[in-house]
């Protein structure tokens, strides 16, 4: 009953009603949110194929993790907002997908993998920094982030062909 009341407040303000009916406010969000997407998926992957040892082996991975970190987190902050921006527009509609649901819980099991990494194998990159063979933890993190964004990104694509047509 929340939920619904929030989200059909949510639809009803001048904000969501803007990026519904304006003509450049939507595409230029969305736009913002695919470019982004583009940035951190690219840092991503170069990171998960770091750690399942196939590409910069002789760099350090603490180096790796200090270089790509400042753009992951910026990435990913403007992806997020764009994307609560994107959802506001019509947040009845994209609710009401069984593709949002999807996407948010591969959003939340990503999340859920970066914490785990760095709460465990991440806090002992010294004892294995330069070893281009890493633990099988580090590997496993990789494997479960690259297949969790291709998931919120088929699912994120998803989502528009499943939306009613406006």
């Amino acid at each position: 009953m929340f939920l619904a009341n929030f989200l059909q407040w949510l639809h009803d303000t001048q904000f969501s009603i803007t990026m519904r009916e304006s003509l450049y406010a939507e595409p230029i969000v969305e736009t913002l949110h695919v470019l982004t997407l583009t940035l951190f998926l690219g840092f991503a992957v170069l990171l998960d194929l770091r750690l399942l040892g196939v590409v910069m082996r002789r760099r350090r991975m603490s180096e790796v993790l200090r270089q790509l970190n400042p753009w992951l987190i910026a990435g990913f902050v403007v992806m997020i907002v764009t994307g609560v921006l994107l959802f506001s527009g019509d947040p009845i509609s994209f609710y009401s997908t069984a593709f949002f649901k999807v996407k948010m819980i591969m959003l939340v099991l990503a999340g859920v993998n970066v914490l785990i990494f760095n709460s465990t194998i991440g806090r002992r990159t010294a004892e294995w920094d330069l070893d281009a063979n890493t633990p099988r933890a580090a590997k496993i993190a990789g494997i479960v982030s690259i297949v969790l964004w291709v998931a919120i990104v088929a699912a994120g694509r998803a989502i528009a062909y499943a939306l009613p047509p406006p």
